[in-house]
């Protein structure tokens, strides 16, 4: 199992993208929160709001789940990381499972 972490640059950007990971079954669940980020860009520093999710999901659906992402998204270079999961509820983890087949 892991956890797909994406940024967007707003909410209805990343309701779009998990809407399409979710109907594709590649996510089990998204939860979408807004951030304020910090970053280098083109030579500058640049400080603005964006919102980032933090997608459950099969390890083995990684690929296709970056694939799907960058083919919706509106960045050049798209923040999608997966994060490894070290332990977790079995229960969950079932559930998560039982989602993305």
């Amino acid at each position: 199992m892991i956890s797909v972490y994406i940024t967007c640059k707003d909410m209805k950007e990343a309701k779009l993208i998990a809407g399409h990971l979710l109907e594709k079954r590649l996510i089990a669940c998204a939860n979408i929160f807004p951030v304020q980020s910090m970053f280098r860009w083109e030579g500058r520093i640049v400080d603005e709001p964006e919102v980032s999710m933090l997608c459950k999901a099969r390890k083995e659906n990684f690929e296709k789940i970056r694939e799907e992402v960058r083919q919706l998204h509106s960045y050049e270079i798209p923040c999608i990381v997966a994060l490894p999961w070290h332990g977790s509820d079995e229960e969950y983890r079932k559930w998560v499972e039982g989602e993305t087949k």
